[in-house]
């Protein structure tokens, strides 16, 4: 079942490179004030790398200017790939964690999986948009495919903050 606005973000653990190597992030830490959220397919693909990234870094101080406390970009790849597509991207510039949902699990109680053999994708994320408020989704909107990027983009978003 997917996530809908008014449900609570799944507990869960997410990943990121810290100074002595990988370190979780519960998604507990993510229920705390105001949070921008999205995931996508996965780092260094073309429109994660050539949209979806860029419109959150074109727009994160937009965000901050409404009141948004955290952006946080989710992506179905280990901790290292996350970090350095962050780095490749701008995004820890930007002020966006960029965090790894390793195996796919929180994506999955989330109900955004999906899988496209065809292109070597199994277990990614589908793309997409939120606004969290202490934890609980005021606003998801979802891509109706993996290469489009219009209704999860930072400025569609950013609207709804």
């Amino acid at each position: 079942m997917t996530i809908t606005v008014g449900d609570k973000l799944p507990e869960g653990q997410l990943l990121r490179v810290g100074e002595a190597g990988p370190e979780t992030v519960a998604t507990a830490d993510l229920s705390q004030g105001r949070v921008a959220l999205f995931g996508l397919p996965g780092a260094f693909t073309g429109t994660c790398t050539n949209a979806h990234m860029p419109s959150f870094v074109r727009t994160a101080d937009a965000f901050r200017q409404k009141g948004i406390d955290r952006i946080v970009c989710v992506t179905v790849n280990d901790p290292f790939v996350a970090k350095a597509w962050a780095e490749a991207t701008g995004a820890g510039n930007a002020g966006i964690e960029v965090l790894a949902d390793a195996d796919g699990s929180l994506t999955k109680a989330m109900g955004l999986d999906f899988s496209n053999p065809a292109v070597g994708f199994f277990g990614r994320s589908k793309r997409y948009a939120a606004l969290l408020k202490d934890g609980q989704f005021e606003a998801l909107d979802v891509e109706d495919g993996p290469g489009n990027c219009s209704v999860s983009a930072g400025e569609a978003l950013l609207e709804r903050a």
